[in-house]
C-alpha cells in the first residue's frame, strides 16, 4: 500500500491479525520478512536512515506511562524542566481536549498527577498521551487504541481537533471502533489467515 504525507491511516482488525506488528514495522522496530518499507523511494532500514525515521514518529499506546511529576512535565515528556515551552504545552493540551481539566486543578499546569497518574483517570491519561505526541510535534502519529478509555463524545472532538491541527502530519489511527475511521483517509483492514 502506499500512504501519501498528510492523510489519516485507519487500521483495523481483529485481535491478533497483526496490527501490533504492522505498527513495529512502520516504526522501525522490525525487519519485513518480504517486500520493504520505503519513505521517498528509501529503505527506512537503511543505516542512515532508520534513526532518523524513527525521530519523525511519535507513538501513543493504550496504557500511557505517567511520572509523579507535574501535567506540564508529564506532556513535554523528556524534556528538562527549565526548557519546557509551555506556550507548546497549552496548545497541545488544548487539541487533546485536556486543557480545561488541567487548568481547573488546584495548581493547573504544575499540578502533580501521582505516581504512574494515580490522581487522574484512564481517559484523562490518555489524552496526556495524545498531549505528549501533539508537543514533540513529529511528521508521524501512531494513535494505538490512544483513546479507548474516553467516552464516545469526548473522542470524536480530539479524533476532530488533531484531524483539523494535523493536515500535515501523517497519522495512523489503530483501533477497533468504526466511529472513528470517519477521520480517515484510507483504511487497512487486517485478516488472520486461517
Amino acid at each position: 500500500f502506499e500512504i501519501k504525507k498528510g492523510e489519516k491511516i485507519g487500521i483495523i482488525g481483529s485481535t491478533g491479525c497483526g496490527k501490533s506488528t504492522l505498527i513495529d514495522l512502520l516504526m522501525g522496530f522490525l525487519l519485513p520478512s518480504k517486500g520493504q518499507i520505503l519513505v521517498d523511494d528509501e529503505s527506512i532500514h537503511l543505516k542512515k536512515n532508520i534513526e532518523k525515521w524513527r525521530k519523525n514518529i511519535t507513538h501513543v499506546p493504550q496504557n500511557i506511562y505517567l511520572t509523579d511529576t507535574s501535567f506540564a512535565e508529564n506532556i513535554a515528556f523528556g524534556v528538562p524542566k527549565e526548557y519546557i515551552n509551555f506556550n507548546r504545552v497549552r496548545k497541545a493540551a488544548n487539541l487533546a481536549k485536556i486543557a480545561d481539566f488541567i487548568e481547573s486543578s488546584n495548581k493547573g499546569y504544575e499540578t502533580l498527577v501521582g505516581e504512574a497518574g494515580i490522581k487522574i483517570s484512564g481517559g484523562q491519561k490518555q489524552r496526556i498521551g495524545i498531549a505528549r505526541a501533539l508537543y514533540k510535534d513529529t511528521e508521524v502519529v501512531i494513535l494505538d487504541e490512544a483513546t479507548s478509555a474516553l467516552d464516545k463524545m469526548t473522542e470524536n472532538e480530539v479524533m476532530e481537533s488533531i484531524s483539523n491541527f494535523s493536515r500535515n502530519k501523517t497519522i495512523f489511527i489503530v483501533t477497533h471502533r468504526l466511529s472513528k475511521l470517519r477521520f480517515c483517509d484510507q483504511i487497512i483492514e487486517l485478516k488472520k489467515y486461517s
